[in-house]
Parts: C-alpha cells; sequence; structure tokens
C-alpha cells in the first residue's frame, strides 16, 4: 500500500474490535517511527503505550476524575480560542461527529457522554501518551507533531486504526503517576488505536478538507 493511498483512507475512528494488536508488530511499527524527522535530531519523545490491564486501571481512574467534576490541569497551553474560519471547521468537525450518531445539538447529556468516550479510549485495546521535557516548548512540540504523524501512518500502513486526541493531554496526574513519569515530563497528547469496529455508526464519521488554493500558494 502506497503512502498516497495510506492517507486518503486513513480516517480518525472511535470504536473498535477488542482484539489486540500482536506485541512483535507493535514493536516494529514503533522501532520504524524512531526514524521520524526531528530539529538538530534531539527526538524528544518519550512515548508510553499502554494495553491490558494497566489500561483498563488508567481509563477508571480517568473517568473517575471525569465523574467528579474534576477541572482539566494540562501541562501545555494547547487549547486556542479557535476564530473565523477555524471556528468554523470545529464547527464542522463536531457537527459531522455528533450526526453520524444521530445526536442532536440539543442533547447536551449524550454530547457529554460522547465526549467521556475520549478517556475510556473508545474502548480501543491499546493507548499511547507523547511525552516530552517541559522545557522544550513550541520546539519539542513541532517534533512531536512529526513523530505521531510517523506513526499514524504506519498503523494505517499495517491495518491498524487510530484516534488523535487532544483530550487526552487534560488530566495528567493519574497518568504519570500510574506509568511512573517524571515530572520534568509533560504529556502532549495522545492516541487510541487498534482494529476498527466496521459496524459502529460512528466510524462514519467523515470531515471536509479545505481546497489547494486555500491552504498553499505556489512561487516561481
Amino acid at each position: 500500500m502506497d503512502i498516497s493511498h495510506v492517507i486518503k483512507q486513513r480516517h480518525s475512528v472511535r470504536a473498535f474490535t477488542d482484539q489486540p494488536v500482536e506485541k512483535s508488530l507493535l514493536e516494529q511499527i514503533f522501532a520504524s517511527s524512531q526514524l521520524s524527522p526531528s530539529n538538530c535530531n534531539v527526538q524528544p519523545w518519550h512515548t508510553y503505550v499502554v494495553s491490558g490491564d494497566a489500561k483498563d486501571r488508567l481509563k477508571k481512574s480517568l473517568v473517575g476524575l471525569l465523574m467528579q467534576g474534576v477541572q482539566p490541569n494540562p501541562e501545555f497551553d494547547w487549547i486556542p480560542k479557535y476564530q473565523d474560519t477555524h471556528r468554523q471547521r470545529q464547527f464542522g468537525s463536531a457537527n459531522a461527529l455528533y450526526s453520524s450518531v444521530n445526536i442532536s445539538r440539543e442533547d447536551k447529556k449524550a454530547r457529554q457522554m460522547s465526549m467521556l468516550r475520549n478517556w475510556q479510549f473508545f474502548d480501543a485495546p491499546h493507548v499511547v501518551f507523547f511525552t516530552m521535557e517541559k522545557y522544550l516548548g513550541i520546539m519539542g512540540a513541532v517534533d512531536m507533531g512529526i513523530y505521531a504523524q510517523t506513526l499514524n501512518l504506519l498503523l494505517a500502513e499495517n491495518g491498524i486504526s487510530s484516534c488523535m486526541q487532544g483530550a487526552l493531554g487534560q488530566f495528567p496526574e493519574p497518568i504519570k503517576k500510574q506509568l511512573k513519569i517524571e515530572d520534568s515530563v509533560g504529556i502532549l497528547f495522545g492516541m487510541s488505536f487498534g482494529y476498527e469496529d466496521k459496524d459502529a455508526d460512528v466510524n462514519n464519521t467523515r470531515t471536509d478538507r479545505a481546497s489547494l488554493d486555500e491552504s498553499v500558494k505556489f512561487f516561481c
């Protein structure tokens, strides 16, 4: 499968089968991801892959915080207040998601329960947390994005679906405690992954992309 096909076919998946990915395949994919480019080759990523009972314990802790009404406490300032076109695209993405599962704009409770699924990892068999030393700032975040995209596409090439989740950086405390992550390291975001449940309506969600003319300028 060539890279263009992988990019065109890839989409965010929010419902998975309970079939885990074989450890040997995971190790192969994550080893290949180490070839990602980074500024000055600093390779800032510290990656934590959580599966099985460890994942279930973490899910229980995170959902418990949400149910208690604990407010998010991210370690990085990653929540922009989208404006203009970006705001419209944000609304379009939400509309596509909720329409695929027949949740109306007025049904606040159903929307909240749908949002809660982020911290249940969408019942995926695996979740990965992308972390880096906090002092690295924006340059480290750029490298992390490149690394995560490399990993995402390698997973897709092997028939493994995923969903990138900024939400998984909102409640770092229980994650860092269970995974024994050092204080100097911050959780930037996460990604749930596994094999897609092709019968789930939520996986019919598709979003639009801006035209080439709107996004790219060519100069000669």
